[in-house]
């Protein structure tokens, strides 16, 4: 569980790192699987944006009790799981991700959710950790995104730069089994990996369950980015009931 001080820095900075270690049995059998996705599609070798659609089986890994008690401490007790994704950055040569909020890509109403992000393999610097803009999320407002072509980067929308200032980004180092905590709001990206190692990152994406899963948003939004399409997402009901009324799951 988180600790108070934990939940504080959570709703203060719009991140946090937990006292959490998944399993060294566990993580090997994520990097077993992934290797088989992208055997199967090496489209995926840098970015799966959908994980669940492309192999249901990563399901269980987001079905973590610890996880989801932490989840709870920050969204409440009623929580769906709406999508999880893989971000592989090769060694020598994987992508950056764009400075970004990830409210902008996504469909849900009112705007929220809580991403767990688990590395896989250490994130370091040299690898190209996770970059964050410590408070950036409190005005709770979407800043302004610029299309970008793809290429050297796992994502197309990049936030303006008139929009943060780089000099004051944290870098979240973590050991392989660690996990982030971080807000749907905060600003963040990652530098690409010319290092020889390895950095492999899962998403886990949790919404509290009094926001909607738009379907319909989804369709409009993936028209007007030019991003992934979500609106056939598989939604979870991880614990408690729908608050909202209108969200669709499906069993697990």
């Amino acid at each position: 569980m988180l600790t108070p001080s934990q939940i504080e820095q959570y709703h203060r900075d719009g991140y946090v790192i937990p006292d959490f270690q998944m399993p060294p049995e566990v993580l090997e059998s994520i990097k077993t699987r992934h290797a088989a996705l992208v055997q199967r599609k090496p489209e995926f070798r840098d970015y799966c944006s959908a994980l669940l659609d492309q192999d249901p089986g990563f399901f269980d890994y987001c079905n973590n009790a610890e996880i989801l008690d932490m989840v709870a401490q920050l969204i409440g007790q009623d929580i769906a799981l709406w999508n999880s994704s893989f971000f592989a950055k090769p060694a020598l040569n994987g992508k950056r991700t764009p400075w970004h909020q990830d409210g902008e890509y996504w469909p849900i109403t009112p705007l929220a959710t809580c991403t767990t992000w688990l590395a896989v393999d250490d994130s370091t610097i040299e690898n190209g950790c996770l970059r964050v803009l410590r408070g950036s999320h409190r005005d709770q407002r979407l800043k302004k995104h610029n299309t970008v072509a793809a290429g050297d980067v796992t994502l197309t929308q990049e936030l303006d730069r008139s929009e943060y200032d780089e000099s004051k980004a944290v870098d979240l180092v973590l050991k392989a089994g660690q996990i982030s905590l971080h807000d749907v709001y905060l600003l963040h990206g990652s530098e690409a990996n010319t290092s020889p190692n390895s950095r492999r990152g899962m998403t886990m994406r949790f919404m509290p369950t009094t926001s909607l899963f738009d379907r319909d948003l989804a369709v409009r939004k993936s028209q007007a980015l030019k991003i992934t399409d979500h609106s056939t997402r598989p939604v979870y009901l991880m614990r408690g009931v729908d608050r909202h009324g209108g969200n669709q799951f499906v069993n697990a």
